[in-house]
């Protein structure tokens, strides 16, 4: 395949023929997607995974692998210049434990399992990466760096690719985020959000008269109530998504304890400071209506940021799925990209394929989209390595 090209519009015309040319990578692909995807790597715990990628990145004859103090499996396939940097990342962890069955079921065009879209795909496109670009024989100008960062979810909070970066030396040019789903998702800015977790406590030795008055649900539900009479202002554009509520043992036993986790998110940092205040003010009012006893914790944060919709990496990205007959979605996100772009690094998050049942036990994708996800991502490997994404000086 063609690699030197002298503007984007070269690249878009080798696009049509390429899915059908990387089709003939599937047996490799399909191979490290179930190995990947049958380790549970739920977060903090993904290293096994981790390691898994490595071995299949010597495999491919890697020899910059390495696995750093946070535990992100790094690997470099070497380009022609030693001073210019691509960063590659897919997140290694996923939301099920190892108490789950992993095994994937594999279809004539689609493949069912736990976290086989959210991220099983995106780290099997890391691993077979090498094989591509040997198959087709791209050789890129700058050095390609794939990062399987760790604790990207929940609780994680970014923290193993805020590592990478904190302690990486190399200047990046660009970054592209990938996950396993959607084909034509496109995000390059991220809202302002935090995560909340409340935990509330009734003391046991409340007087059983009382017990049909209040409990740790009936004084959690008071939180919510409120909390959903917070004004929330159509712009900046801002919500509070209720996620889950646990509470109770029984249907004649009186609740002590309960728990909330919602997420609030807003295009204005402030917004989400203001309500985060408010919040705190809700339970510091409801523990003392209910003599309960609250604990809040923000559990992830992020700041508000994006590139402009112009930036030549977006615009090259949406011309890139335009050719191959793929119509953009626009998202802001909370994943990796926000800490990229963050830090000043142009950054996109693209998705591979088409996907259904997303984090339920039998999330399922398709293989054949497969292959026009793998061609946008060398299109716009291959724009960034031809400086069409960066801006004018």
């Amino acid at each position: 395949m063609k690699t030197k090209f002298s503007n984007i519009d070269e690249i878009l015309k080798q696009l049509p023929k390429l899915p059908e040319k990387l089709a003939g990578i599937q047996e490799t692909l399909l191979a490290n997607l179930i190995m990947l995807s049958e380790i549970p790597a739920p977060t903090f715990e993904e290293a096994a995974r981790v390691e898994l990628l490595l071995q299949r990145m010597v495999e491919c004859g890697l020899h910059n692998v390495s696995i750093d103090e946070a535990g992100n499996g790094v690997g470099i396939i070497p380009g022609k210049n030693a001073k210019r940097n691509i960063l590659l990342v897919a997140h290694a962890d996923s939301v099920y434990s190892g108490k789950v069955d992993h095994a994937l079921s594999v279809l004539a065009d689609e493949i069912v399992g736990p976290g086989v879209a959210d991220n099983s795909l995106g780290m099997a496109v890391l691993a077979t990466l090498p094989n591509i670009l040997e198959m087709l024989e791209i050789k890129l100008d700058a050095n390609l760096v794939l990062l399987s960062s760790t604790k990207g979810l929940g609780r994680g909070n970014l923290d193993g690719l805020r590592f990478f970066m904190d302690n990486n030396k190399l200047p990046f040019e660009a970054g592209i985020c990938v996950e396993g789903e959607k084909l034509g998702r496109l995000s390059y800015a991220a809202e302002g959000m935090f995560r909340g977790h409340i935990a509330c406590r009734i003391p046991e030795e409340l007087d059983w008269q009382r017990a049909g008055q209040n409990s740790a649900i009936i004084a959690l539900n008071d939180v919510i109530n409120r909390m959903l009479e917070i004004p929330i202002p159509r712009r900046p554009r801002t919500s509070i998504v209720f996620g889950a509520v646990r509470g109770g043992k029984s249907y004649n036993v009186m609740a002590t304890r309960s728990t909330l986790r919602f997420e609030v998110r807003s295009e204005d940092a402030g917004m989400v400071q203001s309500i985060r205040e408010r919040v705190e003010d809700i339970i510091a009012d409801a523990a003392a209506s209910h003599n309960a006893e609250f604990e809040f914790i923000v559990v992830s944060s992020r700041e508000p940021g994006g590139i402009d919709v112009g930036h030549p990496l977006v615009k090259n990205c949406r011309q890139v799925m335009e050719t191959l007959g793929v119509q953009p979605t626009i998202r802001p996100s909370m994943s990796e990209v926000s800490e990229l772009i963050a830090r000043g690094l142009p950054a996109v998050t693209i998705g591979i394929t088409e996907a259904s049942n997303l984090h339920d036990l039998n999330e399922t994708i398709r293989i054949k989209p497969i292959y026009t996800g793998l061609a946008q991502l060398l299109a716009m490997l291959l724009a960034i390595d031809g400086g069409f994404c960066n801006e004018p000086e």
